[in-house]
């Protein structure tokens, strides 16, 4: 079977995404949506670095929600304020396309009626599904550490963590003004501004889900971030951090679920893993307390060992994405997760 697939943005995970689609033999691309206006009229086989496709980028929603297709593959970037893509989401929902998206929608419920409303009215008007996906959130702690619950007798507390080295990134201004990193330790407070309410909504929705797959609810969720200061000058990509600055932002929550039990989950953005613990440090880390206790380190790797650092996480996230297609395709109107894997249960 064939699916008509709309990419959404062409960013490093639409790029990506956007290559999957062309090399797919049971997708078609049809659309093409981009936010830089030098982009606008290029054929999408040129921005993707494939043989070209008669498919030109187009900056217009209007054009896009014109076009006869299955599914929108939406990798644009995270906004402030959060809800601020629902909307253009929504016209593609209602238009009668599903949408997958990499931005959020993960579990719209967290976030209460006024937000999932209107999208939840839109899936209905246009007969259409909306999918969250991703790695994190979307697969370490929604399918990954949910499913590693079933191997418990009984269930005390899940932590997911997550360990990226930021040291090969290029952009100063997203190293150190967005990340923070470089900056006196007791000027930065990660539990203010619009980066933390951005991310603690972001974050919301992977506490929401793993409660609701155990047969709880989210009693309370509160901060726990923390700083770590360079032992010395160390220099990464972007610049220098200088020694006694930050070198490194844990984005930490520890939440309660009504039911006693507790979950933590942390992101951690690092000037050098080995800050940490060890040069070779997971990249991510699934600790599930209980009988027995559960403890699962992985990482992902390039086949190229000169690739950017990024690729592999990136290649797995859109991997998840596409392998969802036929299933957000065939799922019914609404909100799309996938069913967790036999979790642990409490009660029948």
């Amino acid at each position: 079977m064939s699916y008509r697939v709309i990419q959404w943005a062409t960013g490093s995970l639409g790029r990506t995404a956007l290559r999957r689609v062309i090399d797919h033999p049971d997708l078609e691309l049809v659309g093409l949506f981009v936010y830089d206006k030098k982009k606008v009229g290029i054929d999408a086989g040129d921005i993707a670095k494939r043989p070209a496709t008669g498919i030109k980028a187009t900056a217009s929603i209007d054009e896009i929600l014109a076009l006869q297709a299955d599914v929108v593959l939406h990798t644009s970037r995270l906004s402030m304020p959060f809800d601020r893509q629902n909307a253009d989401v929504a016209r593609l929902l209602a238009s009668g396309k599903n949408v997958i998206s990499t931005a959020g929608f993960h579990y719209p419920d967290a976030h209460g009626e006024a937000f999932a409303g209107p999208l939840r009215v839109a899936c209905a008007k246009g007969n259409s599904t909306l999918a969250g996906l991703g790695l994190n959130p979307g697969f370490i702690g929604e399918r990954l550490a949910v499913m590693l619950t079933g191997l418990c007798a009984s269930l005390e507390s899940v932590s997911t963590f997550e360990l990226a080295d930021a040291s090969f990134m290029a952009d100063p201004a997203f190293v150190f003004d967005t990340m923070g990193f470089g900056m006196e330790m007791e000027k930065l407070d990660l539990t203010k501004g619009p980066f933390a309410t951005l991310f603690a909504q972001l974050f919301s929705e992977v506490f929401a889900y793993v409660a609701t797959a155990l047969g709880t609810t989210v009693a309370k969720m509160e901060p726990d971030h923390r700083l770590t200061a360079a032992p010395e000058d160390m220099n990464i990509k972007a610049g220098v951090v200088k020694q006694g600055r930050v070198a490194a932002t844990e984005w930490r929550w520890n939440a309660t679920f009504a039911d006693g039990r507790k979950m933590t989950h942390s992101v951690t953005w690092t000037s050098d893993p080995a800050l940490h613990g060890a040069k070779d440090a997971a990249h991510w880390r699934v600790e599930v307390r209980g009988r027995p206790n559960v403890s699962l380190s992985f990482n992902v790797h390039d086949p190229d060992p000169q690739a950017p650092a990024s690729r592999a996480a990136t290649d797995a996230s859109i991997a998840i994405v596409i392998r969802a297609i036929p299933d957000v395709v065939a799922a019914k109107p609404g909100f799309f997760a996938f069913q967790p894997l036999a979790p642990f249960k409490s009660r029948f």
